[in-house]
């Protein structure tokens, strides 16, 4: 028991470290624009590429089967350290903007290796409290999806309205990488709970979306993802804008910006074990009215910066709190046999959406402002919860959460 819960401590640091690669270059899209002089569309490509560099990595790993040819704290640790040198030559070496998108690209292809063998493992040693360890490791990620915006805004030298240098933002990034890297390589191992092999299968990719059940969950997780990672793009962005627009201090905006993502960790683990106990549609209702609640108000606050924190801050807490109760459902509903080309299919169509909202954020900001652009993420939400209370009715809905639905 003390095991167990023992490397999932562990897998959720490691986790958390690595995925500090993840936004990276998008928190230092500020000092990039001006260096390199980036338009709107070449600022959200910097995000845009790791988005299809997940979706290749993810569908490229389940084609030929990595994480069940070899172990998957080496896929884990290999893939976080390949990722961490992608980032490293954007820092120090000299590279046109085409060669930097491809960097990125290649990084999120290696989070690939990182996110999903990281759930295999957890799920090889908890069966019971399940919801609670991946709602822990969702948080992982949603904390180390921030770190960057922490790091570019924590001022070491006690400077007034200090920026961290972009270099030293994606070399440290880096650097946490590899320590995770070695955590899982050293200190994680596959539990007694190891799922069976299993092939990706293309007949069942395209036959799943007969079933109703499963077709309304992943339909509630594709409005989730439109919302998800636009928001986690941009908010910072949009509170550094109010804070400089209001004489502010730049570095608490990125204070700010790292806080309204790593909240969502709290979340996370809150809505896992909740789900548990009252079931995965319940919470996903709950989460996807007040997220679009938010995505409504928040960009009108803008002259406003200390209400757009505390709106961005509650934003934060609920926009990724029921992100992997989609995942555990689809596991629960689908076919047992084919669990992994379910969940295959889900990441890569959910990732492809967020290129959508991502590129379409700030091309809305510059035409109508943040308000407006922020808004559409709310469409999300409100197809996520037509589907949801949709799934919530259907009698199959008993097969999730031990009959919570």
């Amino acid at each position: 028991m003390i095991l167990k819960w023992r490397i999932l401590w562990l897998i959720a640091m490691a986790e958390l470290l690595v995925m500090a690669l993840w936004f990276s270059a998008s928190a230092v899209i500020p000092q990039l624009a001006i260096e390199w002089d980036l338009n709107a569309a070449q600022q959200s490509w910097l995000t845009i590429s790791v988005q299809l560099g997940f979706v290749f990595g993810a569908l490229a790993s389940a084609l030929w089967n990595l994480p069940d040819r070899f172990p998957a704290q080496w896929v884990f640790a290999i893939s976080a350290v390949i990722g961490a040198v992608m980032t490293v030559c954007i820092a120090l070496l000299s590279m046109s903007f085409g060669w930097v998108l491809l960097c990125r690209f290649l990084t999120g292809a290696m989070l690939a290796g990182v996110y999903p063998p990281g759930m295999k493992l957890m799920a090889s040693w908890f069966k019971e409290d399940r919801g609670l360890a991946i709602g822990l490791l969702v948080g992982a990620l949603t904390v180390g999806s921030a770190a960057p915006h922490l790091i570019v805004g924590v001022d070491v030298f006690g400077k007034a309205d200090a920026i961290v240098p972009w270099r030293q933002v994606l070399v440290i990034a880096s650097g946490l990488a590899v320590c995770g890297a070695i955590i899982t390589f050293f200190g994680v191992r596959a539990g007694p709970l190891l799922p069976a092999v299993s092939q990706f299968d293309w007949q069942y990719a395209g036959r799943m979306w007969k079933d109703k059940a499963v077709r309304f969950a992943n339909f509630g997780y594709f409005g989730h993802m439109w919302e998800l990672y636009a928001m986690w793009a941009w908010v910072p962005l949009c509170l550094l804008a109010s804070y400089q627009a209001a004489g502010w201090d730049g570095s608490r905006a990125h204070v700010a910006g790292f806080s309204a993502i790593a909240i969502g960790g709290l979340g996370s683990a809150i809505a896992g074990r909740l789900a548990d106990k009252f079931g995965r549609t319940c919470i996903a209702i709950v989460s996807i009215c007040a997220s679009g609640t938010c995505a409504l108000l928040a960009g009108f606050a803008i002259p406003a910066p200390g209400l757009l924190t505390v709106i961005c801050l509650a934003w934060g807490f609920v926009v990724v709190a029921e992100s992997a109760q989609y995942s555990t459902a689809v596991s629960e509903l689908c076919d047992q046999r084919y669990v992994g080309t379910a969940l295959t299919m889900q990441t890569c169509i959910g990732f492809l959406l967020t290129v959508v909202t991502i590129r379409w954020v700030p091309s809305l900001v510059e035409q109508f402002g943040w308000g407006v652009a922020f808004s559409v993420l709310a469409a999300g939400p409100a197809v996520g919860l037509w589907f949801m209370t949709r799934l919530r009715r259907l009698p199959e809905a008993v097969k999730m959460a031990s009959g919570n639905r």
